[in-house]
């Protein structure tokens, strides 16, 4: 089930130019941020324009886990477990760059680089599930029952998606809530102004194609070591 390899490398160097625009855009392009008074926040906000856009390609990684652990379940096809375990790895990466950058901005906006609150607490639980999730695949030698406990593994696995997602507007938190509303009646404030909207909007862009370029490139090297495996054993 390899992906075309050319399809590959068109995505790669389309990804290459999108993300040093949206880094770009971050260092040079975004005006000051200011708060509700008026003032002017510290350049430690930008990480921002890193952070959500990784957490939101994490959840998505793990998604097609979700997906995939289904589709492997119904029809037993070796293709679709090679896909949720491809996605599982590059999820745990992007969930990882998810708790460094958190802890960044934490320090730089409440002094500590961690406290245990519900988002930071649920984001460690949701990267410490997937990597269980991994150390389970190492841990068995047998394909067809490997792919089959990782499946039943990653189905479940999927509750600390939106335990994570929606633990800000289920339980009070200190950080912050950009969009949206609570259970509890905060609101986000959301991002005004074309500039802020659009420099999001391009990271968001440089992500997603970074997570579709890591996740085909693991595809392919995944496929190409079960054939090399395969005719090895023939």
């Amino acid at each position: 089930m390899l992906i075309n390899r050319n399809k590959e490398r068109i995505i790669a160097a389309v990804t290459v130019p999108v993300m040093l625009t949206a880094i770009w855009m971050i260092f040079f392009y975004l005006p000051p941020m200011k708060g509700n008074a008026g003032e002017v926040l510290d350049s430690s906000f930008n990480i921002f324009y890193f952070h959500m856009p990784i957490a939101i390609v994490a959840y998505l990684a793990f998604t097609f886990v979700f997906i995939a652990s289904i589709m492997q379940l119904k029809s037993n096809s070796r293709k679709w477990d090679i896909i949720a375990h491809s996605a599982a790895e590059v999820g745990v990466v992007f969930a990882f760059l998810v708790l460094v950058t958190g802890s960044i901005w934490a320090k730089a906006a409440w002094g500590w680089y961690w406290i245990w609150e519900p988002r930071l607490t649920t984001s460690l639980a949701l990267f410490l599930v997937y990597l269980a999730y991994l150390m389970l695949r190492q841990a068995i030698e047998d394909p067809g029952k490997r792919a089959r406990l990782a499946a039943v593994f990653g189905v479940l696995g999927f509750l600390s998606v939106p335990l994570s997602f929606l633990s800000i507007r289920l339980w009070r938190s200190n950080h912050p809530l950009m969009f949206g509303g609570s259970s509890y009646g905060s609101s986000g404030g959301g991002l005004e102004g074309i500039s802020l909207q659009l420099t999001l909007a391009v990271n968001m862009l440089a992500f997603m194609l970074l997570f579709i370029s890591m996740l085909i490139y693991r595809i392919n090297n995944e496929a190409l070591k079960e054939e090399i495996e395969a005719s090895n054993n023939a």
